[in-house]
């Protein structure tokens, strides 16, 4: 009998350890969200946001080799271009909404992203909407709406630019999966702050006003955390599957509605609780649904033999 072929093996899948570091990089996005609101309106949004970006380019040091090294086509900086011009949209619009509206609504609509993300998928990818991502996409809608509540309260210019926000982040992704396919990860995230960092400028210089060294610190913060969270977000990746590690940043939501009661004296929401909720579990679908197609396309069906 031949021998059969020797494949290397994938690293074996942690989910204590995936689910951990989805843990930390829950607190690390919260501990963003809330010491933006401490900066508050002291801090022109488009200012805040610059600044985060200009004192988080110390991360991009290692970057700078592979982002050489990759020699990029005109094509590819044209899409880290409109990457970079989408994304500096939403961070202005999400520093805007953190200094108007609850945490908890702030965290819980930017779930909508990945949502955005499916339909941009169809429209520019091809992508097919099969019925149960139709259906997800409703829940996710429908969660949508529980927060907002439209006719039944007030809403302000934070929830609308949460929603821009969403829509802008889901460009950025959709790019980012993209060009994943054909450079370096350090590529894509380094050409992300560099852009950012560029298109901000003229924004953060029309609004411009004195900073003191405290608020320099804790937007620093807001760089380590961001920071942070992105790469525990890869480690979380990279130990356990997604269907393990999605439906934990449903207590994202949980620490910020906490953080926000506690800390900012901001009354809890069950509306939110539960909207945001029915959002993750849409997400959650989605992606333990694609896993399971996705297993079931690369493993081989094994012939039945007779004895």
């Amino acid at each position: 009998m031949a021998d059969a072929v020797q494949t290397p093996e994938k690293p074996a899948a942690r989910p204590l350890m995936g689910v951990f570091w989805m843990l930390v990089t829950g607190a690390c996005f919260v501990a963003v969200t809330a010491i933006v609101k401490v900066v508050g309106n002291e801090v022109p949004p488009a200012q805040s946001a610059f600044l985060r970006y200009v004192l988080g380019l110390v991360f991009l040091i290692p970057m700078i080799r592979p982002i050489l090294r990759a020699r990029l086509s005109t094509r590819a900086l044209g899409l880290f271009g409109i990457r970079g011009v989408a994304h500096t949209a939403g961070v202005i619009c999400w520093f805007y909404a953190m200094t108007q509206i609850p945490i908890a609504e702030v965290t819980a609509m930017n779930y909508l992203s990945p949502v955005y993300v499916t339909l941009l998928a169809v429209v520019f990818l091809g992508e097919r909407l099969a019925v149960r991502r139709i259906l997800a996409v409703a829940v996710a809608l429908l969660g949508a709406l529980i927060i907002l509540r439209p006719g039944f309260r007030e809403l302000g210019p934070g929830h609308f630019a949460m929603l821009f926000t969403a829509a802008s982040f889901a460009i950025g992704y959709l790019i980012a999966k993209i060009m994943a396919d054909e450079v370096e990860a350090a590529v894509v995230v380094g050409m992300l702050s560099i852009t950012v960092t560029i298109c901000l400028a003229p924004f953060a210089w029309a609004v411009w006003v004195p900073v003191t060294w405290e608020q320099l610190g804790w937007l620093f913060l807001v760089a380590v955390f961001a920071t942070g969270g992105h790469y525990t977000m890869t480690l979380a990746f990279a130990t356990a599957p997604l269907t393990v590690t999605q439906p934990v940043t449903f207590l994202q939501l949980v620490w910020a509605t906490a953080l926000g009661a506690l800390v900012f004296s901001e009354p809890v929401d069950i509306w939110v609780i539960t909207g945001g909720g029915l959002i993750i579990a849409a997400i959650s679908f989605m992606t333990w649904r694609e896993a399971v197609l996705r297993r079931r396309a690369v493993t081989p069906s094994v012939p039945q033999t007779k004895t």
